[in-house]
């Protein structure tokens, strides 16, 4: 099988400096701004935790998110050809962070818990173990060290 190389580009701008640039750890926000091509901005910071604006979103949670996000493609797109009538997919994602003591940290899990609901009781079984598949197949998931644990619920709607 031939491979393919797909790339991405984002453009990344910090917007904190309040004057005085890293003149100290309390001198600057972690305000930035993240921009696909084409895209609306898309305002970040840091975590609150670590001097962030709680109204913007934080490298985490968009870690989180693009984990959930290509789990969920991944898994409509084995439906759809499985024949399983996907009509409400939603989830929560969280992970767990923990620091060491050294300042430095790391996502030790993400838990997926999509919720699933499908048009005919004999997809059911189906639904739920295309699951696995999907998380076999998620690039980003691949890619990462992080356990990702998934907990989906399926039922008929």
């Amino acid at each position: 099988m031939e491979s393919r190389l797909h790339r991405y580009e984002v453009a990344l701008a910090w917007t904190g400096n309040l004057g005085t640039g890293t003149s100290s750890y309390t001198a600057y926000t972690r305000d930035h701004v993240l921009v696909a091509p084409g895209k609306p901005a898309l305002e970040c910071s840091a975590d609150p935790a670590f001097r962030g604006d709680p109204a913007r979103y934080n490298p985490e949670e968009l870690f989180i998110a693009s984990i959930a996000s290509c789990h969920m493609l991944w898994y409509l797109h084995l439906c759809a050809d499985a024949g399983v009538r996907v009509v409400s997919y939603e989830d929560r994602p969280t992970g767990v962070l923990e620091e060491s003591g050294m300042q430095a940290g790391e996502l030790t899990s993400i838990d997926l818990c999509p919720q699933v609901t499908v048009e005919e009781a004999s997809q059911v079984e189906t639904a739920h173990a295309l699951h696995l598949e999907a998380h076999a197949l998620c690039f980003l998931a691949r890619s990462v060290r992080t356990p990702i644990h998934i907990q989906p619920h399926v039922q008929v709607g």
